[in-house]
């Protein structure tokens, strides 16, 4: 299953207004603003809900090896779990990755926030509850059951052997 990817984009205009646009057609965006701090928190908040509504799928094919890498420098195999991180290099600040990518690919990645790890489609069994064994209640003289025991009475000691050393 290819991996997904989401871009919002703050764009400024030459009226001194900025828009934010998203990759998914259906988002609805607000109108142009003369307010860019509040359209760039808009595009943040926007980025963060797809990853809230999205999470990682544990089948999902790096996005990042099917784009030829080009959310790093380094080219890698792609390898390891599924993971969805937001992209965002705070210098340029205008534009908000989400992508699922492997782990060997998030390790190249600068500027990377990791919202969600892929889990197992199918969950681990569980180890089997270990049975304990039933606590036997102490049987006077060693024997296997209360009822092969002798009467014993209270108070009555055995009497103490000698050991004699062999020589």
């Amino acid at each position: 299953m290819p991996g997904r990817t989401w871009t919002v984009r703050l764009t400024g205009h030459p009226d001194h207004t900025v828009s934010v646009t998203c990759s998914t057609a259906a988002c609805k965006m607000p109108p142009r603003s003369k307010d860019a701090a509040s359209m760039r928190r808009f595009a943040a908040e926007h980025a963060k809900a797809h990853g809230r509504l999205a999470g990682a799928r544990p089948n999902a094919a790096c996005s990042c090896g099917s784009a030829q890498c080009t959310l790093h420098e380094t080219p890698v195999h792609c390898a390891g779990t599924s993971l969805l991180v937001l992209v965002h290099n705070p210098a340029v600040g205008q534009v908000w990755t989400l992508a699922e990518v492997c782990q060997v690919c998030a390790r190249h990645i600068p500027h990377i926030t990791i919202l969600a790890k892929g889990k197992p489609a199918l969950p681990t069994p569980a180890a089997p509850p270990v049975k304990q064994p039933t606590q036997r209640a102490a049987v006077p003289g060693g024997f296997s059951s209360p009822e092969a025991a002798p009467d014993s009475a209270p108070g009555r000691r055995r009497p103490h052997r000698q050991y004699r050393s062999r020589g």
